[in-house]
């Protein structure tokens, strides 16, 4: 989010106004302010007014996946695609166990192959687009792909990319009893860590006798301050992690979350990639950055008191 954002009027603790900066797309003025109290989960200050980016519709929109038999050549296809700076829009990877709800859900037009997939977004001239498509089918060839198949029918647009959001109504749809809990995370590592580290957390969650699915954002388009006419994808490696379990073993399906990430810091990586932290996460944060990072960020939270 915060490279969408270009300045901010923010009300600080004290009732003193802070305008972050002008409206130019770059600026070295100072202190990145806008960063900083994007990232500061609202702790720091009430935001009244922000001046955001723009950016053009997506022209001729297409949309592909890829079926693959293991999590591990899903991933080193998406590297692949992404090492190469090859302008996709987005890149979603979704587990079997995510499929096999949407497909147990009927939400769904379709039935949907119960593999690791690659769901992928194009968009660019015709001719940019059948690039972009050929590069992907070539890449996803190279380990082993299944099944691919690309529509820019609108409709069909619709089922393929609609399923990427039909996981988490379909884990609901997968309770037990009405009083079963869903719980999640959103731990992040190295791309190249990825796929050891979702591979783990399914063997982990069966091992614990509970439903779960891993949905990763694998890549998705470049951030508008890197690049002002090119999208090139970037590796996020950030995954969602679902739990779904009997009230009375809420408890232990925390533990799990916890390992899970705690797993992620032991691969460089971090407890939360999208969500923050929280009161929940507030414990954990501190084996993450440890305690003078910590320390920084109160000694922030002080300067408005």
């Amino acid at each position: 989010m915060r490279d969408w954002v270009t300045s901010m009027t923010v009300v600080l603790a004290d009732g003193s106004i802070v305008k972050t900066r002008q409206r130019p797309r770059k600026s070295s003025a100072g202190y990145d302010l806008s960063s900083l109290l994007v990232g500061s989960e609202g702790t720091l200050g009430l935001v009244t007014e922000a001046v955001l980016k723009i950016t053009s519709l997506p022209q001729n929109q297409h949309v592909g996946l890829a079926a693959f038999l293991t999590t591990r050549a899903a991933v080193s296809t998406a590297i692949s695609l992404i090492t190469s700076g090859l302008p996709i829009d987005a890149l979603e990877l979704l587990d079997p166990y995510s499929l096999g709800a949407i497909n147990h859900s009927g939400l769904s037009s379709r039935q949907w192959e119960e593999k690791p997939t690659l769901f992928l977004r194009f968009s660019g001239s015709s001719q940019a687009v059948q690039y972009q498509i050929q590069m992907a089918r070539e890449a996803a060839a190279t380990h082993g792909c299944e099944t691919f198949e690309t529509s820019g029918n609108r409709e069909e647009i619709d089922v393929i990319w609609g399923a990427r959001k039909q996981v988490g109504p379909s884990l609901v749809s997968m309770k037990q009893d009405p009083t079963d809990v869903f719980m999640s995370a959103d731990a992040a590592v190295p791309i190249s860590a990825l796929a050891v580290m979702i591979d783990w957390t399914h063997s982990i969650i069966k091992e614990a006798g509970f439903i779960g699915s891993t949905l990763g954002h694998v890549g998705d388009g470049e951030s508008p301050r890197l690049s002002k006419h090119w999208t090139t994808l970037t590796a996020l490696g950030n995954y969602h992690t679902a739990i779904i379990c009997r009230k009375a073993e809420e408890v232990k399906a925390w533990s799990v979350i916890e390992s899970i990430q705690r797993r992620a810091i032991q691969l460089e990586g971090t407890i939360t990639g999208e969500h923050g932290i929280g009161l929940k996460l507030r414990d954990m944060l501190v084996e993450e950055v440890g305690d003078n990072s910590i320390k920084m960020m109160r000694a922030v939270t002080d300067l408005d008191s």
